[in-house]
């Protein structure tokens, strides 16, 4: 069970702090993704970082004004958003996915998903 939180309105150039609470099960050997999707575009990767450590991923168009990181005792990854540009608006997934061989920034590579929280950016 994947719950997101922390969506709402920004204006250009502000920052937003996503939350993603994990209950039910451990993450161990999970990855866990960030994924948005704009009206009438498709789901796209974001970032991601595995839960038992190692470096993040990100997405080019967020690289150095996103940061994925987790808090193990709160079974909560987050999502920092800075320097906000109205391309960011979009609904924000989390996701998690068992170690496979399947890309971290496909789909495909995550079984669990949250139902969303939306990021509005003024211009």
């Amino acid at each position: 069970h994947l719950v997101e939180s922390g969506g709402g309105l920004a204006q250009t150039g502000d920052s937003l702090r996503l939350s993603c609470v994990v209950s039910g099960r451990t993450l161990r050997f999970h990855f866990m993704g960030w994924f948005r999707q704009a009206p009438g575009k498709e789901r796209e990767f974001v970032g991601g970082i595995w839960w038992d450590g190692g470096t993040a991923l990100y997405a080019d168009s967020v690289k150095g004004r996103f940061t994925v990181s987790r808090d193990d005792a709160k079974n909560t990854v987050y999502l920092q958003m800075n320097s906000l540009k109205p391309e960011d608006a979009a609904t924000y997934y989390c996701a998690s996915g068992l170690k496979s061989t399947i890309p971290r920034h496909s789909l495909r590579a995550y079984s669990y998903w949250g139902q969303g929280t939306r990021v509005t950016v003024s211009s």
